[in-house]
């Protein structure tokens, strides 16, 4: 299964990458340059590399230690982000076009 579209990267190749020491996103970039592009396959990269043994990313370090549901544990539940504020348009008049 490709991980990486952009490179034509697979899972297998970053399982090989890990199993030759890389254990951040960034060296396995290094090495097969999956994660270098539009960025979509980060995650996937970051997941791999935790059931792998290395050290999980910064981010699900943080909301672990926030208490945040993980998005991609379906045993856990789904939070709803709070509903944004309208966006109200400005009204651009002579008084201002001239600020």
């Amino acid at each position: 299964m490709y991980v990486c579209m952009c490179h034509a990267v697979t899972e297998d190749q970053v399982k090989k990458a890990i199993d030759g020491g890389a254990n951040t996103p960034r060296q396995i970039a290094k090495g097969c340059r999956a994660g270098t592009d539009c960025g979509s396959c980060v995650r996937r990269i970051q997941a791999l590399l935790g059931e792998h043994g290395a050290r999980p990313c910064p981010t699900a370090r943080l909301a672990a230690k926030l208490g945040l549901a993980d998005p991609e544990d379906p045993a856990e539940p789904a939070r709803v982000a709070p509903a944004a504020a309208p966006v109200v348009p400005l009204r651009v008049t002579r008084a201002n076009r001239a600020a």
